[in-house]
């Protein structure tokens, strides 16, 4: 195949210029060379492009304001050449349209198109060894800057210090956006079964009105606040890229861009691990910020492999935590299979205690334990026997003892699981009172543990409000009446009067419940049908 390259002008006089070669092309002020630059910041004699036994090459030759390719200043010796490069000689830029050289071909028609006019101006594809050295050396081997070095052993900090993923995402973006001076960063993830990227952590820097946009779903609407393509790009083909865009008029760029918030130059790095590709960190800069380059390039991408173990970390913690509900719900549900009479009775008594929490405004630790606890606290009722459980009578006395000792079957239960210790109060003392009438240890006031109190009121309003075969059900405003009858005696007086400010809440809740369970039922008529 015959070599050959092309090269067209990118702004000012020569924009659009088309200049072909088969061996050489010489650049310059001086009207003897094959590319005739009239520009003041050109010398004479600037540089070539030539083709080489090891394909097109650019070279420098000793100009005054220096040639640059992709953004960075070229040094003596020669520079391999792409499509889509971009080579400035001084103020003037061009841009490697197509080339060939006995092995590459130029790209067809219909080949990726990048978004916003973005061209891509740098790649990385390192392992992740090699990238984890660039948390102490830029890539020149050299000692990082110490801001720089601080930015990467924060990252790492957060990884020791946060516990919750959505916070680990949000201060390692934040870092990211401050250190390479973004406009604006984004994290996006790879989630199960497809890989599909979904948004994951979203913040603004400097020069935009913005706020953090930490955990919120994908943007339905208008500019997407990331590129989407150069994201999948990134995440497909396992490589960092750094885009910049070729403006035609730089002042009427800044005016479009100011108001559509458009991304001159983005940095999209990839989040990985030795055994798996994570995400993509997606970085941008405004048209009036200098552009990234090829060592903000590196610097995200040391960055990229640093933090990517430790969300791995998060990701696995989050899906075995997951994993520990689900078990949690199967054992709740299992009880609710024994016992007719209180089906979804756990689960509404779930979404109502974790309302009275929120509101409350319990501790994050405090919160999780009610979310693990309240299903199970009914689980010692596996114990009890079918003829107690499913009466369709009012139980005896003898028989109300018998179901009272679920209370400390539940108990035995939980405590061997080292993990569940926690939330065994709530399991044993749901049914305590205040007043010191309850069981099974007839504790009163705050000596029952704060959250098997909260139960306990969620617990008894579910109760009253469910119809049994002995009785209908109260109506809601009369067993709200009852909370605040029973405030100081059975409840908790403080979170009694909680739960009566909470009451639009637990109707929206109760209604819920119920539509769900009415759809249920009509799926498994049409089913049996």
């Amino acid at each position: 195949m015959k070599r050959s390259i092309r090269l067209r002008g990118m702004n000012g006089a020569l924009k659009g210029r088309i200049w072909e070669a088969t061996d050489v092309l010489r650049i310059g002020r001086l009207d003897t060379l094959e590319v005739v630059l009239e520009d003041s910041s050109v010398s004479r004699y600037h540089a070539e492009v030539r083709a080489t036994d090891r394909g097109w090459r650019v070279r420098d030759l000793g100009s005054t304001n220096g040639t640059r390719l992709n953004g960075v200043r070229l040094g003596n010796g020669q520079w391999p050449l792409r499509v889509r490069d971009l080579i400035q000689f001084g103020e003037v830029a061009v841009v490697v349209e197509s080339l060939q050289d006995g092995e590459t071909t130029p790209i067809p028609d219909g080949a990726e198109v990048l978004p916003d006019s973005l061209r891509v101006m740098g790649m990385s594809k390192v392992g992740w060894n090699e990238a984890l050295e660039g948390v102490v050396f830029d890539r020149n081997h050299c000692p990082r800057a110490g801001d720089q070095l601080i930015a990467l052993l924060r990252a790492g900090h957060h990884l020791v210090h946060i516990e919750k993923e959505e916070e680990l995402l949000q201060s390692i973006l934040n870092d990211a956006v401050s250190v390479l001076d973004a406009q604006r960063g984004a994290i996006v993830l790879a989630e199960p079964p497809d890989d599909k990227l979904k948004i994951k952590a979203l913040t603004t820097g400097r020069g935009s009105p913005r706020a953090t946009m930490a955990g919120r779903a994908e943007p339905t609407g208008g500019r997407s606040p990331y590129s989407q393509s150069l994201a999948a790009r990134c995440f497909n083909r396992k490589e960092s890229i750094l885009c910049q865009r070729i403006e035609d008029d730089p002042e009427a760029s800044l005016a479009r861009s100011v108001a559509e918030g458009q991304m001159a130059s983005v940095l999209c790095v990839l989040l990985r691990t030795p055994r798996k590709a994570l995400g993509v960190l997606h970085l941008d800069r405004s048209p009036w910020q200098k552009p990234f380059t090829t060592e903000d390039l590196h610097l995200a991408d040391a960055l990229a492999a640093n933090v990517s173990a430790g969300i791995e970390s998060a990701q696995l913690l989050r899906k075995q935590r997951d994993l520990f509900f689900n078990t949690i719900t199967i054992l709740a549900q299992a009880v609710e299979l024994r016992d007719e009479c209180t089906g979804y009775h756990t689960l509404r008594v779930t979404n109502y205690s974790l309302a009275l929490a929120e509101f409350l405004n319990l501790a994050p630790e405090e919160v999780e334990l009610l979310r693990i606890g309240t299903p199970l606290h009914d689980i010692g009722k596996i114990g009890i026997p079918d003829a107690i459980l499913n009466k369709p009578d009012r139980l005896n006395e003898a028989e109300f003892e018998i179901m009272k000792t679920h209370t400390i079957k539940g108990w035995e239960i939980v405590q061997t699981i080292p993990d569940l210790h926690p939330i065994s109060p709530i399991v044993r003392s749901h049914h305590e009172r205040w007043d010191g009438r309850g069981y099974p240890d007839r504790l009163a006031g705050e000596a029952i543990s704060s959250l098997a109190r909260i139960v306990a009121l969620a617990d008894a309003f579910d109760a009253m409000t469910q119809d049994r075969p002995y009785r209908r059900g109260m109506a809601p405003d009369i067993a709200f009446a009852e909370i605040e009858k029973q405030a100081g005696k059975q409840f908790d007086p403080n979170f009694a009067a909680a739960f009566l400010q909470i009451k639009e809440q637990i109707l929206t809740l109760m209604q819920s419940q119920s539509n769900t369970q009415q759809t249920t039922r009509r799926t498994r008529v049409i089913a049996a049908g």
